[in-house]
């Protein structure tokens, strides 16, 4: 659901909000986006691929959980949530920038579908982030589909269902290797 308003909201009007975690804000090119919380098989899948995740990561890098991430500075703004976000551990400590980020995770909701398979890589490869992965727990078995950064956009690897075994760059190559049956 967007927020009806008469022009776009300020990243300085999003931030003074009031808190509410009965659902999850993003602000899309000036507008408040708003999604239901993720229910427990989508909750499950984060904490085991972030603890997947963390074991790998070089110092000076983190894995967080819905965390905030400015994609586009500026009139509009535009601050995404992902369900996973692998970034320098410096920094704001409300929100990373996009340039300090090195891998977004979606895990696909009800309704999320299209967000995250086609705005999302769109928005997150513009911003520099050079790697979006896209979780999609529905039968008949969960997957993975990985995007990485080809110049200014993504290319995309097809979906991967079983084992994962992927590449970021943080400070070096880190090597992680995902069994994605175990997500659910």
């Amino acid at each position: 659901m967007a927020q009806p308003m008469s022009g776009a909201m300020t990243l300085a009007n999003f931030d003074a909000l009031p808190e509410d975690n009965s659902v999850r804000y993003e602000l899309q090119d000036g507008v408040v986006v708003m999604s239901a919380r993720p229910n427990r098989p989508h909750q499950r899948a984060l904490h085991r691929l972030i603890s997947r995740i963390e074991d790998r990561l070089p110092a000076g890098w983190e894995v967080l959980g819905e965390f905030e991430v400015l994609v586009l500075d500026g009139s509009p703004a535009t601050v995404r949530v992902p369900d996973i976000v692998v970034t320098r551990t410096t920094g704001n400590e409300n929100r990373a920038d996009a340039a300090d980020v090195a891998l977004a995770v979606e895990i696909i909701s009800p309704g999320s579908r299209n967000i995250d398979l086609h705005l999302k890589p769109f928005e997150y490869g513009e911003a520099g982030i050079p790697q979006y992965w896209v979780v999609d727990l529905d039968p008949p078995a969960p997957s993975i589909t990985v995007f990485t950064l080809d110049g200014e956009g993504y290319r995309e690897q097809p979906a991967v269902a079983g084992e994962l075994r992927a590449t970021l760059e943080l400070d070096g190559p880190v090597d992680l290797v995902i069994d994605v049956a175990a997500l659910v």
